[in-house]
């Protein structure tokens, strides 16, 4: 009888969660079917495609979205992150690949690559700490009226010098690889997969686990999580929020220079690169809800597959006009995303 009475409390609550996320539990479905639809109707290299580069999205939005939570900034100089991180992959990997085709050592190449995907995030961890302290932490200290406009515009034109100056110094000439690893692609259930992407994959999937149970386990974390709830309570509290922003903003650039290196192999570097990793994350951001770090990860799949699924039975010039429209049709429907999130911070202002 208890058993009985168990199950019908947990499938009356899991009811109750479906109905109170109705148009989440609308988007998540509609997008596993999508998957299925993309694995039968195409073929399972594109599925596993799309989650690679979902994870990708994720990424990026997870640092886009920790930034607008904790400091209500809309960074709109993310995608420099990516592009910069591009950047520092290829010239750590390409003097490593030249120096190992003279002296080969299978150990070397097998190590090298990472040696040149986490230099990435390591540049990237130092750029945004001296970006927040030289550009945002004198802003935040002379004035906090009309915050989120005047950051808007302050990250844009943080965009086009970083842009602009890449081109002055590096000049407009992309700069890529066929891939990190030159080895016979991997096979799964049928599917061949190269090495590259499952690596990709993994680094997006440990990365976002790892800042996961940061933000939830360790003290640090928890101070994040407590600024981004209430500014004010954290600082009485005895919370260095001048650390804090400090630490959240290099975190989310290191993120996102992760991603640029990781995917080298796909998004050669050049100074525009990051423009379409930067529309795709603030789909994904403004598709869950602002500050959402949980939905983002969610959020980066959905985006990802949808774009997979508008190149396929659409065609590529329409891979960046379909998800746009899907995305303002939902925000009709849910204005404040699709998981419904609310900052406190922004409606303030």
């Amino acid at each position: 009888m208890e058993e009985s009475m168990n199950g019908s409390s947990f499938w009356q609550s899991w009811g109750t969660n479906i109905r109170e996320n109705l148009i989440a539990s609308l988007v998540i479905g509609l997008s596993l079917v999508g998957a299925v639809v993309v694995t039968v109707g195409g073929s399972p290299s594109q599925l596993v495609n799309s989650i690679v580069t979902g994870g990708m999205w994720a990424l990026l939005a997870v640092g886009l979205a920790i930034v607008f939570g904790v400091m209500n900034i809309p960074h709109f100089a993310h995608g420099e992150s990516f592009m910069i991180g591009a950047y520092v992959a290829y010239f750590v990997f390409n003097p490593l690949h030249s120096y190992l085709q003279d002296h080969p050592n299978g150990f070397l190449e097998a190590v090298a690559p990472f040696a040149a995907i986490f230099a990435a995030p390591l540049v990237g961890f130092v750029l945004g700490a001296m970006m927040e302290r030289l550009i945002f932490h004198p802003l935040r200290k002379r004035t906090r009226e009309q915050w989120v406009m005047n950051t808007f515009l302050l990250t844009v034109g943080l965009g086009f010098i970083l842009i602009n100056g890449t081109n002055l110094v590096l000049g407009p000439n992309f700069r890529g690889i066929p891939r990190y690893w030159d080895v016979e692609p991997a096979q799964f259930l049928g599917v061949r997969i190269s090495v590259d992407r499952l690596v990709a994959l993994a680094i997006a999937l440990i990365t976002i686990a790892a800042f996961w149970f940061f933000l939830r386990r360790t003290r640090t974390g928890r101070a994040i999580r407590a600024v981004s709830q209430d500014e004010t309570g954290a600082l009485l509290v005895g919370i260095d929020l001048d650390f804090i922003h400090t630490l959240t903003f290099a975190l989310a650039t290191a993120m996102a220079a992760l991603a640029g290196g990781s995917l080298l192999f796909l998004f050669q570097a050049y100074p525009t690169v990051g423009l379409v990793p930067l529309y795709f994350s603030w789909f994904v951001v403004i598709l869950v809800g602002l500050g959402n770090v949980a939905g983002a990860v969610v959020g980066g799949f959905i985006v990802a597959l949808v774009q997979t699924m508008t190149q396929q039975f659409f065609g590529i010039s329409w891979g960046d006009v379909v998800p746009v429209i899907i995305l303002v049709v939902i925000l009709l429907l849910a204005p404040s995303g699709i998981f419904g999130t609310e900052i406190k911070g922004v409606l303030e202002q």
